[in-house]
């Protein structure tokens, strides 16, 4: 996360102009503006709920959960994390009716890294900056690995140090055009975190792997999909419509299948190939014990489509 405090220098036009101004809680005031890609300018949403530097609003049975500091283009922080981690709360009530989560961030950016006006202050409460990754980031990115229902992310603007880690946490990850992604960490002489190391080899392979940590260069969204790092590019102004369409779509699945099937893919890297037909076998008979099974076979054999209800 150190690292992570001077990745605003790749962000602008002049690094330690745009690092500067970071750092006081600058708004980047000599940008160009891009549309804001929020949810918040969708028409339809309901029930919006604050957090702590995040909100969630409601589309049906979609949570749209969204990173909520745009004055430094939602640069992380152990705050925002707090926030986001009682928004998952909220999100996965029993009760709550959401089957899908759609993550993205307020304005003109994802996340552009660690918050550098309170990283300092920050890391010494807790013990220095690794123990910040352990008390915080680490938790919530775990969190999002263990969702019992889809994560849909969708990329406007910078995704940098940790805000790619959490970017890539999607099961489908979508990017507007003018979206970057980038690993800072070897310019100042440290290493990356957040899980991009796990991450990104079986992701893009081991050689473009260590070519974005090498050399510490952006990686434009378009790229991004060449390489098989994410799934969609979407033009800037449709980026959420795109994402909520999808997530609809997968809030009309069987939820229980979902929660299986992310756990089998997050599983199989660490096992061999018996030890994932064992992990299969056993994921199926949970998944055949579901209502949403009956009614898929029912459906499939009354030729209509199925009605799932998540059970």
């Amino acid at each position: 996360m150190l690292a992570e405090r001077f990745v605003a220098a790749s962000l602008g036009s002049g690094p330690l102009h745009a690092a500067g101004m970071l750092a006081a809680g600058s708004a980047f005031p000599g940008r160009c503006s891009r549309p804001s890609l929020a949810p918040n300018a969708i028409a339809g949403i309901s029930m919006r709920k604050d957090f702590e530097r995040a909100h969630v609003t409601a589309h049906d049975n979609v949570a749209v959960l969204t990173l909520n500091h745009p004055e430094v283009m939602n640069a992380a922080s152990v705050k925002m994390i707090r926030g986001l981690y009682a928004a998952l709360d909220h999100i996965e009530k029993p009760d709550s009716g959401f089957r899908v989560v759609v993550m993205t961030g307020e304005g003109r950016g994802f996340c552009s890294g660690a918050n550098l006006s309170e990283v300092p202050d920050e890391g010494a409460s807790l013990g220095g900056v690794g123990s910040a990754l352990d008390t915080a980031y680490h938790p919530f990115l775990r969190r999002l690995r263990d969702l019992r229902m889809p994560l849909v992310t969708a990329v406007n603007g910078a995704a940098a140090g940790v805000g790619m880690s959490m970017a890539l946490m999607g099961d489908l990850v979508l990017a507007a055009r003018s979206a970057y992604f980038l690993q800072a960490f070897a310019r100042i002489g440290l290493v990356p975190d957040g899980g991009s190391t796990w991450l990104l080899p079986r992701l893009i392979g081991l050689a473009r792997a260590k070519e974005l940590s090498l050399l510490a260069e952006k990686l434009p969204s378009e790229r991004a999909l060449e390489w098989g790092l994410i799934n969609r590019v979407v033009d800037d102004g449709a980026l959420m419509d795109e994402a909520l369409s999808l997530a609809r779509r997968l809030a009309q699945g069987p939820t229980q299948s979902y929660a299986l099937i992310r756990r089998l893919y997050w599983e199989s890297p660490h096992n061999s190939y018996d030890e994932q037909l064992d992990l299969e076998r056993q994921s199926q008979g949970k998944a055949g014990r579901t209502e949403d099974f009956i009614e898929g076979v029912t459906a499939f054999q009354q030729k209509r489509p199925a009605q799932f209800k998540g059970k």
